[in-house]
């Protein structure tokens, strides 16, 4: 995994928390220094935390389960989908639908209503209906994937849950906990960050603090995805291997049963001469006694 340097946290302005007024006394731990009355993040802990968090990223991305990245506001928006969609991850970066993980079954039935549709264009249906019907259920794919076209391909819960700043996302985060979804997240000094399993204590709130923490996230996703993708390889590469070994032993018995039969049928066909040959001098014999 890549190593984090703390010199490009701090060009990303990671390190800059909120007001002094505005911390949440909890984040005390992460706290390095104040300056001018905004708190300065402590980054060697930040780095430590970024670390920690790659490592069970890595190994959520190897075991095949998905990771929702989540965040509504306008400064993480594209910079959460670029990166979700680059390890090809579900994402939320509009407005947070409530039970989206709690009430996940009802979820998956407006994405299978939205599949529907699609496929009424593909079969021609869709043209037979009126031209009102047919806005109507245009207005209602289009809301449906402006709030869900990210998770189509989430068929089951996520294995864990990337936030953005947890006070805005505190639904979400709300109902990751009641579901024991791992939660990963970006901490600013204003949260509490109690709730969370794997703290990054960082500017929740600039996009170049966002973009570096999430680069550094998305690297150990990608490199948890390759690994899969080669221990499949291996795995397929040793089935077939032994598939190959399985048949050529298959293939080397039928050859020794079919050389059994065939020396067996050789000393059939000795013994069935010796038998004729002994017959024909018995013969011969009885004829010159006869003689």
């Amino acid at each position: 995994m890549a190593n984090i340097e703390i010199k490009e946290l701090i060009e990303s302005g990671v390190h800059f928390g909120h007001l002094t007024r505005k911390w949440d006394p909890n984040m005390a731990p992460y706290v390095y220094t104040e300056r001018k009355g905004i708190h300065i993040i402590d980054l060697y802990k930040t780095a430590a935390k970024i670390e920690e968090a790659n490592a069970a990223l890595n190994k959520i991305a190897t075991s095949g389960r998905k990771i929702l990245f989540v965040a509504t506001k306008k400064q993480a928006k594209d910079i959460v989908s670029e990166k979700a969609e680059s390890v090809n991850m579900p994402y939320i970066t509009e407005r947070w639908p409530g039970g989206m993980l709690t009430n996940f079954v009802t979820i998956r039935k407006a994405v299978k209503k939205m599949a529907h549709i699609d496929r009424m264009k593909l079969d021609g249906s869709f043209e037979a209906l009126s031209k009102r019907e047919k806005l109507q259920i245009n207005r209602q794919r289009a809301k449906l994937e402006k709030n869900l076209g990210s998770i189509t391909d989430m068929t089951r819960l996520p294995g864990a849950i990337l936030v953005v700043d947890i006070k805005r996302e505190h639904i979400a985060v709300a109902e990751a906990q009641k579901l024991n979804i791992p939660i990963f997240a970006m901490v600013d000094t204003n949260s509490d960050p109690r709730p969370i399993d794997y703290v990054i204590p960082s500017n929740d709130d600039a996009s170049k603090s966002i973009d570096k923490v999430l680069t550094y996230l998305t690297n150990a996703i990608s490199e948890g995805l390759e690994d899969r993708k080669n221990s499949k390889e291996k795995e397929a590469a040793a089935k077939e291997a032994a598939a190959k070994a399985k048949a050529a032993k298959a293939a080397e018995v039928a050859e020794a049963k079919v050389k059994a039969k065939v020396e067996e049928k050789e000393k059939e066909t000795k013994v069935t001469k010796t038998v004729e040959k002994a017959k024909k001098e018995v013969a011969k014999e009885v004829k010159k006694e006869e003689k």
